[in-house]
This record gives C-alpha cells, sequence and structure tokens, in this order.
C-alpha cells in the first residue's frame, strides 16, 4: 500500500501555510483516502498532525468504461490499451472522448493538411496540446500515428527578398543577417549581379535554421522558387561549422534542388583577407564539429583550396562580415 508524508503532500498539492495543510489532511482521512500510521509519531506542531499516511485504494466498478470501450469508438482508435489500464482510462477518458468524437464528426481519419497546433486545437480545443502536453501519449495509446492526423510542423517563415520572379533563375543562400542585408541594399539599388552573378532572389539561411526551411521548403517558399531550373547557391563563413552547413544542406535538405557553394563570394572573401595578417584573423571556437567532407572544396581551384585549408589548419575564419556592399 503506498505512503506518503507530510512533505511530499505538502509539495504535491503546492500548499502555502500549515492551516491549509492541516484542514486538506484531516479533509483527506475523513474521506477515507488516507489512513495515518501512528508509529510515524507527531510532527511537533499544533495542531498536530502525524508524519506519514498511507494512501487508502477503493476497488472502483470500471464495467461502465469497458462497455464505452467496446462499443462507442469509432474503428481507427485501438482500445486494446485502454482496456487492459482502465484506471488510466479513467484519468486520460476526457481527451480520449474529444478525440472520438473529432473522427467521429471528420468522418473517421481527416484528409485535409493543417498544422500541428490547429488540429491540436481542432481536437481538443487546446493549440499546444498535441505538441507539448500530453497528446502524443494519448495518441499513441489509442493506436494513431501523427500521420494519421495529416499533420505538418511548422517553422519560422523563410526570410527572403525578391529581385525578379522571372524563371529560371540565380538563387543566393546567405548564412549571416549583416550580410543578407546589405545585398538586398545592394539589390534595391537597382543591381542585379552579385560578383559577376545575377542573383533573382536572395535568402536568409540563420544558420542551420535553413535545414528547417528546406524540409518546408514547398511550404514556405513562393511557387517560383521551386522551379527546377532554379540555381541554388550558399554563401557563409569560411570555418568549418559554415562549410558543414553548406554540405549537410546540399546532401541531406536539398529536396531535389542542386545546390553549390557561392565560389565568387568566397573568393572575394579570400583575396580581401589576404590584406590582413593571419594572426588578426579571428580564432575559430574550439567546440566547432571539423567533420567536413570534400564537397565544398569540390568547386574551388586548387589554389583556393590550399588557402581555405591553411586557413582552418592554422585554427582561423573568415566571417561572411568581411563583405559589405561596396564590394560586391
Amino acid at each position: 500500500m503506498k505512503r506518503i508524508t507530510l512533505d511530499e503532500l505538502e509539495h504535491i498539492k503546492k500548499i502555502n501555510n500549515y492551516e491549509e495543510l492541516y484542514a486538506l489532511v484531516i479533509a483527506l482521512i475523513q474521506a477515507e483516502e488516507l489512513k495515518p500510521i501512528k508509529s510515524s509519531g507527531f510532527n511537533g506542531k499544533k495542531p498536530a498532525l502525524y508524519n506519514t499516511y498511507r494512501v487508502l485504494e477503493h476497488n472502483t466498478d470500471y464495467s461502465m468504461y469497458e462497455n464505452e470501450l467496446l462499443y462507442d469508438f469509432v474503428p481507427s482508435i485501438s482500445t486494446d490499451y485502454y482496456l487492459h489500464h482502465l484506471k488510466q482510462y479513467e484519468e486520460d477518458r476526457e481527451w480520449v472522448l474529444l478525440l472520438n468524437e473529432y473522427l467521429k464528426a471528420s468522418k473517421n481519419l481527416p484528409q485535409i493538411p493543417k498544422s500541428i497546433n490547429e488540429r491540436s486545437f481542432d481536437i481538443w480545443h487546446r493549440e499546444k496540446f498535441l505538441k507539448e502536453e500530453c497528446g502524443k501519449k494519448i495518441l499513441k495509446r489509442c493506436g494513431i500515428g501523427m500521420e494519421q492526423l495529416y499533420v505538418y510542423d511548422t517553422t519560422e517563415p523563410l526570410a527572403y527578398y525578391v529581385h525578379t520572379r522571372a524563371v529560371p533563375q540565380t538563387m543566393l543562400i546567405v548564412e549571416n543577417k549583416d550580410t543578407f542585408y546589405s545585398l538586398r541594399k545592394h539589390l534595391l539599388s537597382e543591381k542585379n549581379n552579385v560578383f559577376e552573378t545575377e542573383i533573382g532572389t536572395l535568402i536568409y539561411g540563420a544558420g542551420k535554421g535553413i535545414y528547417r526551411s528546406f524540409q518546408d521548403f514547398s511550404l514556405c517558399a513562393e511557387p517560383y522558387m521551386s522551379h527546377k531550373e532554379n540555381v541554388l547557391y550558399y554563401l557563409g563563413d569560411l570555418d568549418y561549422e559554415g562549410i558543414l552547413i553548406f554540405e549537410t544542406l546540399a546532401e541531406q535538405y536539398a529536396n531535389g534542388y542542386v545546390i553549390q557553394p557561392f565560389v565568387n563570394g568566397y573568393v572575394a572573401m579570400l583575396k580581401k583577407a589576404e590584406k590582413i595578417s593571419m594572426d588578426m584573423l579571428p580564432n575559430m571556437k574550439e567546440a566547432q564539429n571539423r567533420n567536413i567532407g570534400t564537397l565544398f572544396y569540390s568547386y574551388f581551384e586548387k589554389e583556393y583550396q590550399e588557402q581555405i585549408q591553411l586557413l582552418l589548419d592554422c585554427g582561423k575564419y573568415i566571417p561572411q562580415e568581411i563583405l559589405s556592399i561596396e564590394d560586391f
């Protein structure tokens, strides 16, 4: 039989003062939910309470719940788990019934895709219930996968500047915010070339945030951006992390597109850095993941491959902020 101390009870019930605790304990004893363990002794306060109590369990008639589970649910809800865990069903019942009513109203399983929060509110009238509360546990106990609810996850909106919607076109993904704004200002000044390359759309990558954006690219982007003949370039910091972001994006998140490093931009960064001694360049963060492949290097001539390798070997890096509007 389960035991509970006064301290545990006070913590669970978030009691603010002793008078409140005393009143609660007496009420629970009178309701035959707690029985004092006299051998635990008194707590030394007035009025006195015993230090430890037995939690009394009552036999509950679950036959009504069994009938409900056997006959009242839509076919897409599996009731096997709850038929073997009726006490858990008693706790979850409110949420399971709401799910059942929703599926009945939508003729079993929904067909129109909605965001996770939108679907959560539709079913349980709580937008965060599915993602942050116990919605996923309820679904699992009901034998329903998230994919059966026809939901999609949402990311932060893709930030981009459209210079032209003509297709096919060249789009440039920029890792950092400052360079994005400088390039946007450059394009707004009625110039469409960046390092002798015509750029139609400028995309803000936000570091590794670009992964999520490209997972949902069809949702985040305008239709013209999905044109399969568009050329996509990436420009980031010249360090392990910046190179790894490009390689991961190009290999895992490209969504059917060929994404290349913006070689002209990187070469401009290297040439501008030549005017600064190696010692004066910033040091890379020690914790950077150095597990880059060969994809990034493969786009550069040997001369620039060696310059980049030397930079990394020296523990230095070139931030893309080395470039400013007068360089483009």
